[in-house]
């Protein structure tokens, strides 16, 4: 018989075991098996999660169903990732109430706009389509909010993994375990998401008493960002094969100060091209626009009235919309590239 293949990451592959994040019911576990008990210190007390009142009104309405409804893993793990504290069973339930409530509210106003609006036929169809439309557009943006927080969560991973590397080698050139670096990693605010993360696999190996491997390619799953999960991997890898983490910390600190290096001038050289940009469109462009119209209005081109309703939306939308827009869009660049 062939020897058994070990392999460190099955327990990742989905189509052999079961998600994490997958919600686990009562009934799924055998009769035999009990609650781990967790201690606490003296002087701690556990921090329940509580539902909101309108949260808890959806689940007391819709909270029977929600369970027996097919399990969403999708869901499942969009909602750990993002570090959003309900269970897929809750959040279904407030995601399908919310969704009647804006379809009975929709529909509320389309009977209105039946009764005011002439003529019949296109009341008819607005009353009609106004709760399906309403009911898609709540449904959607409901579903798409724990995935979209979870990519928040990831991005703020990706600009923070460098500072953290810098961190995590330094703790390493220490000779501290890595169980200590990721608990020490965990106390330091400066890191956002990553000490989130760090959190996390510190509570899986102090609190409920996993080992620090397995807490780690946890943690690998579980994480937003795919950078961090290639790092958490790596550590796994060279833990599980005999090699040592000091180099690979100090590899990793310096790969992404590469990385981070390369995105800082990428980013310059795109802020060279937007200044480029923003003269040519913002500044030269209307200015322009402006004078031609106003030849053509002196020449008998263009009517006056119209002239200047042309000139009022040149200086009173398009000017400051397009400054709005070049403002946001550097924001927007320089606040990811901020570490």
């Amino acid at each position: 018989m062939p020897p058994e293949i070990s392999d460190v990451f099955s327990r990742l592959d989905p189509s052999k075991t079961k998600t994490y994040s997958k919600t686990k019911r009562s009934e799924d576990a055998p009769e035999h098996e009990h609650p781990r008990l967790i201690k606490l210190q003296k002087g701690l007390k556990p921090d329940y999660i509580k539902l909101t009142p309108y949260q808890a009104f959806c689940w007391k309405v819709l909270g029977e169903r929600a369970s027996r409804s097919k399990a969403d893993i999708k869901l499942e793990d969009a909602l750990l990732q993002a570090h959003m504290p309900l269970r897929a069973e809750e959040y279904k339930a407030y995601m399908w109430f919310t969704t009647l409530l804006a379809v009975l509210l929709a529909a509320a106003v389309g009977i209105v706009l039946l009764a005011v609006l002439d003529p019949f036929e296109l009341a008819l169809a607005v009353a009609v389509m106004l709760p399906l439309i309403a009911g898609m557009a709540v449904y959607g943006l409901l579903y798409i909010i724990p995935g979209s927080n979870a990519s928040t969560r990831g991005r703020d991973i990706n600009k923070r993994i460098g500072p953290s590397m810098s961190f995590i080698s330094a703790m390493a050139s220490a000779d501290v375990n890595v169980d200590v670096i990721f608990k020490e990693l965990a106390r330091q605010d400066i890191y956002g998401s990553v000490k989130e993360e760090a959190e996390w696999i510190t509570r899986d190996t102090e609190l409920l008493g996993i080992d620090v491997i397995t807490a780690i390619s946890r943690g690998a799953q579980r994480t937003p960002s795919d950078r961090f999960q290639d790092f958490l991997q790596g550590v796994v890898t060279t833990s599980t094969s005999g090699g040592q983490l000091k180099p690979y910390f100090l590899q990793k600190a310096d790969q992404y100060e590469k990385e981070m290096r390369i995105q800082n001038r990428a980013m310059l050289e795109n802020l060279g091209l937007m200044a480029e940009t923003y003269v040519t469109v913002v500044v030269a462009f209307p200015l322009f626009l402006i004078i031609i119209m106003a030849i053509m209005a002196i020449i008998g081109g263009l009517a006056p009235g119209i002239a200047i309703t042309l000139l009022y939306m040149v200086t009173a939308i398009m000017v400051p919309v397009s400054q709005f827009g070049f403002i946001f869009y550097v924001w927007n660049m320089t606040e990811e590239a901020r570490a």
